[in-house]
């Protein structure tokens, strides 16, 4: 049966119907997990709890500002008999993150059911493990995301990058708009990705469909597992064909030092988050900071200054501002914990909006406006605590090497439609863009945010 009246998504719902969706919607999760919680099973998400995940443009909405100001802990809704609570504070958020083993859980395998599920359709990987297990993983990663290993990479990147903006520059000759989107901001960390992990570069188009639908929400969990489980058997089995001829990139080095540890399922699990993290977000921080870079002169003007201090102030108030990972991780209470004032009970979810949290007045004035010159602002764009994102490093020399070259090659960069035309994402923990169309010498003053 079919309820047209449910839905995560759509306009903003009328006063009178508003609330009996969201009661019938909680009344129907409810009924579908009472033999357990199965979120392969959740088709959308009830109106309560896709607050963090919407958007204004590049903006959280007004209504995620006025919880914060109001009530930075905050319960969200009560679904399969708990409580589901969001945090935008900074200090509270950072508190949370901070939170060891023994207060939070991220394991959101319990929440999945396994039974009759391939290798491919397990779940796993660094955000949703907790230690010993979350412990063994990182350990294997973070030799490789040292700066010192990370350099190699660098004229690798530079060479990539090279090869993206001369494709631009044809794409964009006569004066045609081009598409950062497809073009470059995902064409760049994906094949950054590639040669990192060892893998060949192929069929571009489809990892970037899998990519977006591995964060969707708007189908709630049923879509993101399916997409997730293609791209795992992918890097399963390019596990299994370098394991007799390990390759130069990150899976056959791993290969080569614990191939006797780690087995095919679990050294593909551990490729599969470095390289859905090290592209998809990647993707939509160049896609968005290429906006903001063509309608913000100032920043394009520190990005060619030769200056590497001011290159870094430009990447970190670009981190800060545009924050595409949207959600945390959720954490689980395994105790009673008391955050910001409120009793969060064991067994309790828990969401941290990291965008609200990177704009708390509380670190500073007028976070709301994207400011390049602002002197470097803390922030959570890569989390915090032992989950805190292995790749950060990686993701700041991409974004300061492409963004920089960018600035340099176009500097009159332009977009060609307005803001209010493009089609963000409607509801995803990585916010995106689907499409980004420029021109490469075009009038800054033609569009405004």
């Amino acid at each position: 049966m079919r309820f047209p009246l449910i839905s995560a998504v759509g306009p903003v719902l009328d006063p009178v119907l508003g609330p009996v969706k969201q009661r019938v919607g909680i009344w129907l999760l409810n009924r579908t997990m009472r033999n357990g919680i199965d979120l392969r099973k959740l088709r959308f998400l009830p109106e309560s709890v896709t607050l963090p995940l919407k958007r204004d443009g590049l903006d959280p909405l007004p209504e995620m500002m006025k919880v914060q100001g109001e009530a930075p802990v905050k319960k969200l809704a009560e679904l399969f008999g708990k409580s589901v609570w969001l945090v935008s504070g900074y200090e509270e958020s950072r508190e949370v993150l901070a939170g060891g083993a023994e207060v939070w859980s991220n394991d959101l395998g319990q929440f999945v059911s396994q039974e009759g599920r391939s290798d491919e359709e397990q779940i796993g990987g660094l955000g949703m493990t907790d230690p010993p297990l979350h412990t063994a993983l990182r350990r294997y990663l973070t030799p490789e995301f040292t700066m010192r290993r990370l350099a190699r990479l660098q004229p690798g990147i530079d060479a990539i990058v090279e090869q993206r903006l001369d494709a631009m520059e044809a794409a964009g000759r006569d004066g045609r708009a081009v598409d950062m989107v497809e073009e470059f901001a995902f064409a760049v960390p994906f094949d950054v990705i590639c040669d990192l992990l060892g893998l060949p570069v192929d069929d571009r188009a489809r990892f970037l469909e899998l990519g977006v639908a591995r964060f969707d929400l708007s189908g709630g969990g049923a879509g993101a597992f399916g997409a997730a489980a293609h791209t795992r058997e992918f890097l399963i089995n390019a596990v299994r064909e370098q394991r007799e001829n390990p390759g130069d990139g990150l899976i056959g080095a791993l290969l080569k030092e614990h191939g006797d540890e780690l087995d095919d399922v679990t050294l593909g699990g551990i490729a599969d988050g470095v390289f859905l993290g090290g592209y998809e977000t990647s993707a939509s921080m160049l896609a968005l900071g290429a906006y903001l870079i063509a309608t913000t002169p100032k920043a394009g003007e520190m990005l060619r200054s030769g200056d590497g201090e001011q290159v870094n102030q430009v990447i970190e108030e670009l981190l800060r501002h545009l924050c595409v990972v949207q959600l945390a991780f959720l954490r689980f209470a395994k105790q009673d914990v008391e955050v910001g004032g409120m009793l969060i009970k064991e067994g309790d979810a828990v969401g941290v909006s990291l965008l609200a949290a990177n704009r708390d007045p509380a670190l500073g004035e007028d976070l709301g406006t994207f400011d390049p010159s602002r002197e470097p602002t803390r922030h959570l764009a890569f989390g915090w605590g032992m989950h805190r994102c292995v790749g950060a490093e990686l993701a700041r020399m991409e974004l300061r090497t492409a963004l920089r070259m960018l600035a340099e090659r176009f500097p009159n960069l332009a977009m060609a439609a307005d803001i209010k035309d493009l089609d963000f994402r409607k509801l995803s923990a990585v916010y995106g863009v689907e499409a980004l169309p420029v021109l490469l010498d075009g009038d800054r003053e033609s569009v405004s945010i």
